[in-house]
């Protein structure tokens, strides 16, 4: 009776895991429909690299990982030889300032003062949000557009208030967060390289 519950279980296991690989590989796929934003968002990337701006990037729990790891790729691994540098600050990085306004005022707010303080004209804001309802993204797009930003969302579900904000937004046609978080990971790496094979990069990771 106990190898026969323990043969069902793994049976159970296994068409989990093809139920989860294939509904990943068709959110991928899915990704093709999105070419046009891809194209923009690396164009705006590339501008504001030319001009000097500066991309902030921002996200909650797992989005705040994604948000830091972008940031962290921008400002090394998408060095182009004789090309200037990507200027890129993680909002999500400085724990005492995202404390200091969670405990003072609000956690609703710990984006959007961070944005009052450093965001100018021109700059570009990515907000990476599995929703796009948490209250502290939408409030940091409403401050951006105010600064004079431009805004890129990274979402999934509905979208939420982020979907309407946003300049640029890239919706996965999906419920589920982590699916959600691991295509928004992707398309991080999709800009990333795509940025790497229009120049010759700085790094080689051959």
């Amino acid at each position: 009776m106990i190898i026969q519950k323990c043969e069902i279980q793994m049976e159970d296991l296994t068409n989990y895991i093809e139920k989860n690989l294939t509904n990943q590989t068709k959110i991928v796929n899915d990704l093709f429909q999105h070419k046009n934003e891809i194209k923009k968002i690396v164009e705006l990337l590339i501008k504001a690299r030319n001009n000097g701006k500066i991309i902030y990037t921002m996200g909650n729990g797992g989005s705040s990982s994604t948000a830091s790891h972008f940031s962290s790729d921008l400002l090394k691994t998408a060095i182009i030889k004789k090309e200037k540098r990507f200027k890129s600050i993680s909002l999500v990085d400085n724990f005492s300032v995202i404390s200091a306004w969670s405990n003072d005022d609000s956690y609703d707010n710990i984006f959007s003062e961070q944005i009052e303080n450093f965001v100018t004209k021109g700059d570009i804001v990515i907000c990476f949000s599995g929703s796009g309802k948490s209250k502290n993204i939408v409030k940091a797009l409403q401050m951006a557009k105010k600064k004079g930003a431009i805004c890129i969302g990274i979402t999934g579900m509905t979208g939420g208030m982020m979907e309407k904000i946003s300049d640029v937004t890239i919706l996965i046609d999906s419920n589920d967060m982590l699916t959600i978080e691991s295509i928004h990971l992707m398309l991080c790496h999709c800009f990333i390289s795509v940025l790497r094979n229009i120049g010759k990069p700085l790094f080689d990771y051959k």
